[in-house]
């Protein structure tokens, strides 16, 4: 049996830890993962912080990165989740229609979603946060109520086959929850992954 494959959506301006921290943690579990950008090129990450007398976050440069795939090769039927993350990234990539497709794939055939931070901003785009009840940065309660979604101020909200959280310093319950739904619905064999240990 393959070892399932889980897809992460992103671009240049993606938050360094939002993208790498589920990238590692899932590698760690024993699944393939990919990373998408709007293009196969060496993507530039940023870092998020937050500095005394700072009315928001501050961006800073992060991590390069290389993207394993173009959106527009994504056949999202090849992949058992697909996670979204924060920083700016998404305030762009939403535009894209691979992008849209992507998502409204996952959302369609009820398989794992695991998004952050800005990530709301894409699935409004591609028409699928109606209903949902979902956590996001605390600046786009406005958007995500926009979208015709409920905001939830929390760390890891499970709405269906959906995992999202505020920002990175809420990795650990969203990640804890997305693998514990991904070993549900997509687990690893357990001889792949003690051949990644």
């Amino acid at each position: 049996m393959p070892t399932p494959k889980v897809l992460i959506l992103t671009g240049d301006a993606g938050e360094s830890l939002e993208v790498l921290y589920p990238y590692q943690r899932l590698k760690e579990e024993g699944y393939e993962v990919e990373i998408a950008g709007p293009s196969k090129k060496k993507l530039h990450f940023v870092v998020h912080d937050f500095e005394p007398g700072f009315d928001t976050y501050t961006e800073k440069p992060g991590y390069s990165w290389d993207a394993d795939l173009a959106f527009a090769n994504v056949n999202p039927a090849d992949y058992a989740a697909v996670v979204i993350p924060g920083g700016r990234a998404p305030e762009y990539i939403r535009n894209d229609k691979d992008v849209q497709r992507i998502i409204r794939h996952f959302f369609d055939q009820e398989k794992p979603v695991a998004q952050l931070c800005h990530a709301p901003l894409a699935l409004a785009a591609a028409g699928v946060l109606k209903g949902k009840r979902t956590a996001a940065y605390p600046a786009l309660e406005p958007d995500v109520k926009a979208a015709g979604a409920t905001y939830v101020d929390s760390d890891a909200v499970i709405d269906g086959e959906m995992v999202s959280a505020r920002a990175w310093p809420d990795h650990p319950a969203w990640m804890r929850e997305f693998i514990r739904m991904l070993r549900k619905k997509a687990p690893v064999q357990e001889k792949e992954a003690a051949a990644v240990r």
